[in-house]
């Protein structure tokens, strides 16, 4: 059986034993806006819970339009347009709009990738900063948050007259959802406030993960966030894998997020019957497979669908290696999984940059083993990230096979996190 597994940008085909493939879990399909940028435009001017866009603006001294970083496909030269002509439309021409492009803790977007982000046109017309989280000058503290936790955000955005926020809702390993307002936390918030939005202490809850927003400690933190510097308008779109917009969901931050939510789930849960030994899946190719700190969110999404003690077999590209310096010297100081949650569980320990997807990591393999199948990332250096590694999908499967006996059955994920396993007794309940 062929498998195309969303990889890089091109994609990658491997082969599977027809008679071990228990279930491929493709997305359901959900069909794109015929007209890409005039669903955009109709979101906009008839947005749940709020007054069009263009009315917000009036009066309004400056606006400042967030979107997100090269880590996410979001079809920002299809919004972008759209947003910038109904802002003018309300009195705040394209010299008065800050883009701001909320990379948490990534690295800046600038130059030709900027360009491929937002157009040339865009790029050329209006003032494009990005969130530093770990320079405290330009973060601006709005207090502290119920748990006692210093609330700073970018001051570009704190201190613009008109918030807009754009995004891309889909599922998320640790919020349950992205969009709305995970795009200011983490995405505009400090360092220092990222600290507790990714400790162990809102991590380990098992409400913490895929599809899951009620009691959902990261999604509630970053909810407070949000209330506490103010958000005037949101634009989220669901993409299907050709990254074309299916939905558009415009207006007020609750209420155009739990729309884009229930929209999103039509075409991301997809039902099994009963866990397998053996998964193989994806990081769902450009550009959320680029390092291997991506990467570990196609793990995490892989878990529903093995069992305990089973093998997950993960293809992604990573052409940009493993990720920040103290996430790889994270991973390389690592003996095994049990060692490093005891280690930063520990009083003494000291909070360090991407250590959650460390921690992320470790839920994984608590649960079983990872191979990694990389063009980016040699062998020598996936053995000392915890993980294994082979060099085809079908030499890992045909390995876990062997391993697990003429019993062994597999579950394919061509889509990775993007796709949310959900147990067939699960849904029935």
């Amino acid at each position: 059986m062929k498998i195309d597994l969303e990889y890089g940008r091109r994609g990658l085909t491997c082969e599977r034993p027809d008679d071990r493939v228990a279930a491929v879990l493709q997305l359901n399909s959900v069909p794109p806006a015929a007209d890409q940028q005039g669903a955009v435009r109709a979101a906009v001017r008839d947005p749940f819970s709020a007054r069009p866009l263009r009315e917000l603006a009036v009066g309004r001294r400056d606006a400042c339009i967030v979107i997100c970083d090269v880590t996410r496909p979001v079809p920002n030269q299809t919004i972008l347009p759209v947003l910038l002509d109904e802002l003018a439309a309300g009195g705040i021409p394209r010299e008065r709009v800050t883009i701001l492009i909320a990379t948490g803790n990534h690295r800046p977007n600038e130059g030709a990738e900027l360009v491929e982000m937002i157009g040339q046109e865009i790029a050329d017309t209006v003032r494009v900063v990005n969130h530093h989280s770990e320079v405290d000058a330009e973060q601006a503290y709005l207090g502290d948050s119920a748990q006692g936790v210093p609330i700073l955000v970018d001051r570009t955005y704190a201190e613009a007259d008109l918030k807009i926020l754009t995004g891309l809702v889909e599922p998320h390993f640790m919020a349950g959802y992205s969009g709305g307002r995970k795009i200011v936390c983490p995405g505009l918030v400090s360092l220092k406030t990222v600290h507790y939005f990714h400790s162990p202490e809102l991590l380990e809850s098992p409400r913490a993960t895929n599809g899951v927003l009620q009691g959902n400690p990261l999604h509630e933190f970053a909810l407070e966030v949000c209330q506490r510097v103010g958000v005037d308008f949101t634009v989220n779109v669901v993409i299907d894998a050709e990254r074309r917009i299916c939905g558009v969901f415009a207006g007020e931050l609750l209420a155009a997020h739990a729309a884009g939510v229930a929209f999103c789930d039509r075409g991301c849960r997809v039902e099994f019957a009963t866990p397998a030994d053996i998964v193989v899946t994806s990081s769902a190719g450009y550009p959320l497979d680029t390092t291997f700190y991506q990467v570990v969110k196609g793990m995490v999404g892989a878990l529903p669908a093995l069992r305990p003690g089973g093998t997950i077999i993960i293809a992604a590209e990573m052409a940009e290696g493993l990720g920040s310096p103290e996430f790889a010297e994270m991973l390389f100081a690592a003996s095994d999984h049990a060692s490093f949650m005891a280690q930063i569980l520990a009083p003494e320990w000291t909070f360090t940059k991407d250590q959650w997807e460390v921690e992320m990591l470790c839920r994984v393999l608590r649960q079983g083993r990872v191979v990694v199948v990389s063009q980016g990332v040699d062998a020598a250096t996936l053995e000392r990230c915890l993980v294994s590694a082979a060099p085809t999908v079908e030499a890992a499967v045909a390995a876990a096979l062997a391993e697990y006996g003429p019993a062994a059955r597999i579950i394919a994920i061509p889509s990775g996190p993007y796709c949310i396993p959900t147990p067939r007794q699960a849904v029935r309940a």
